[in-house]
């Protein structure tokens, strides 16, 4: 079960949700929203995590424009939602976010070792903490967006997974090929792509969950996150 705290910035703190594993310890990972923010389903993530032996993190990321706003998977939380992420100042919020990297690393409980996930807009923001704050391991679900960042590709040293839908109007093919063909050469980012998945298809108890997507993205994820954050 997730704990609500406090991570203070230069000019201000923001809510997040920390779900610990049994022992307390181990490496950290930042748990990245959707536009829905860090729901119930996004904590359930970080429990998910937390049980994998991680300390896993989940921000408030609209903090600066109306905090402690969770939106539910419905029409008018895909609204609102929208509404807030049209407000967003992406490069102020990476900058935010390093604050709980920094918690994540210097807590005593936690080994120092960082990793980043995100779906939708945490998805590029799961990218952007890989290209700009130094995560030790990134994965990104149906990233919107990733490609109007290409340009930052070349900071990316951690290993990195990006995870996406094969029907997916808000990032289609052609972004996709962009992105592909950005990471041809690239020897520690691996790119899937789920044929018979939509966007959102890791909402496991919402639609357009999509079972056996899921699951092989999490298999894989799992096995990154172990690998490189597992001391």
């Amino acid at each position: 079960m997730a704990e609500k705290l406090k991570i203070h910035t230069n000019d201000g703190s923001y809510t997040s949700f920390v779900s610990y594993p049994t022992s307390r310890q181990g490496p950290g990972i930042l748990v990245l929203p959707e536009i829905y923010n860090s729901n119930e389903h996004i904590r359930d993530v970080a429990d998910g995590l937390a049980d994998q032996g991680f300390i896993a993190l989940a921000p408030d990321v609209f903090w600066r424009i109306e905090p402690n706003r969770y939106l539910p998977y419905t029409e008018a939380g895909l609204k609102e939602g929208r509404t807030l992420n049209q407000q967003l100042d992406v490069d102020q919020l990476i900058k935010d976010l390093k604050y709980g990297l920094d918690f994540l690393r210097a807590n005593r409980e936690t080994s120092g070792v960082v990793g980043s996930i995100g779906f939708c807009l945490g998805g590029k923001l799961s990218y952007l903490c890989a290209a700009r704050l130094g995560v030790d391991a990134a994965v990104s679900y149906y990233g919107v967006k990733i490609d109007d960042y290409l340009d930052e590709a070349e900071n990316i040293t951690c290993p990195m997974i990006l995870h996406f839908a094969g029907n997916d109007s808000r990032v289609p093919e052609k972004a996709r090929d962009k992105i592909a063909k950005k990471f041809a050469e690239s020897k520690t980012v691996d790119i899937h792509v789920y044929p018979e998945a939509l966007h959102g298809f890791n909402r496991v108890g919402y639609p357009p969950h999509h079972e056996g997507s899921a699951e092989l993205a999490l298999k894989r994820t799992l096995h990154l996150f172990h690998q490189y954050l597992v001391p």
